[in-house]
């Protein structure tokens, strides 16, 4: 008999029932404190903006997969996982920083109501070649470094870059258990963090559990689609520009291949219930295209 595939935290899925569990959120506020250098009141009480909803049947909607989170002062975070570049993933985090402020007011205005914003993305690629550490923190200052203001924070945590040996912090724990793909790592943590205890048994938990497999399935399935739709669009681009044998020729068979890909990977992406913001910034259309794919 084959062995189920066991799914990490790296799943999406997975990491949005550890950590964005409204009725327990004893994992998310651990992982807040070794990210985050906040006041301990913040961590007094936190909310879920965006709770996970189980589905009742497999073909139900599936809810956004980011974290959203509200501190006790107010502090507005929001934490998302990413195995994959998909492309101008800068500009993705700006325009999810931008939506966490502009959000907070109305048609009044009323700018001393915005509350500081971080944005927290935890990745399994390299986002910031030009940094050697794994953990940066990125905010509004000027070249001498005088902070503008503090409403506005990037936080990037590149788990390629995790050193392969503990450095003491509960961050490096967090992380490990994070981008595991293997028990025995589990394990080992279970042994070292008690808090990352917890969290390991919970994963053990949700890959027992029928409902929360599925939705970790389809969110491989999702991702596996994507790095083959990518792969075959730039397969062709180039194959269709080589036959031209012309520089116009191969931008347009790129070109071609490319749009072709993007409306697949829209498609496909709208049948596991994405939300459109993420499509847009995964394939680089409007949205007006992709509802038109609805149709």
């Amino acid at each position: 008999m084959t062995e189920k595939p066991f799914y990490y935290a790296s799943n999406d899925a997975m990491f949005k029932r550890i950590f964005g569990d409204e009725s327990n959120t004893g994992h998310l506020v651990s992982l807040l404190r070794a990210i985050l250098d906040l006041p301990p009141e913040d961590y007094a009480e936190v909310s879920i903006d965006n709770p996970f909803l189980a589905r009742e049947h497999p073909d139900d909607k599936q809810g956004i997969l980011d974290i959203k989170v509200r501190t006790h002062t107010g502090k507005i975070i929001d934490i998302e996982i990413q195995l994959c570049n998909h492309g101008a993933m800068r500009e993705r985090v700006v325009f999810y920083l931008a939506k966490m402020v502009t959000g907070q007011i109305g048609a009044s205005n009323e700018y001393w109501k915005i509350k500081r914003s971080i944005c927290i993305f935890i990745m399994d690629f390299n986002l910031v070649p030009e940094e050697a550490i794994f953990h940066n923190q990125y905010s509004l200052r000027d070249r001498a470094g005088a902070q503008f203001t503090d409403l506005m924070e990037v936080v990037t945590l590149e788990l390629p870059k995790l050193p392969g040996q503990p450095d003491g912090t509960a961050l490096w724990d967090w992380m490990r258990f994070i981008g595991a793909r293997d028990r025995e790592v589990l394990e080992m943590l279970a042994e070292k963090n008690p808090e990352v205890k917890e969290a390991v048994e919970k994963l053990q938990e949700l890959n027992a559990d029928k409902r929360a497999r599925q939705e970790a399935e389809s969110r491989e399935i999702l991702r596996r689609d994507i790095a083959h739709y990518k792969l075959d669009a730039m397969n062709q681009g180039l194959a269709e520009g080589l036959a031209e044998g012309r520089a116009e020729g191969r931008a347009e068979g790129r070109a071609e291949g490319w749009s072709e890909a993007s409306h697949a990977i829209a498609r496909n992406a709208l049948q596991r219930n994405m939300p459109v913001e993420e499509i847009m910034a995964l394939t680089g259309l409007s949205r007006e295209e992709i509802q038109s794919l609805v149709n």
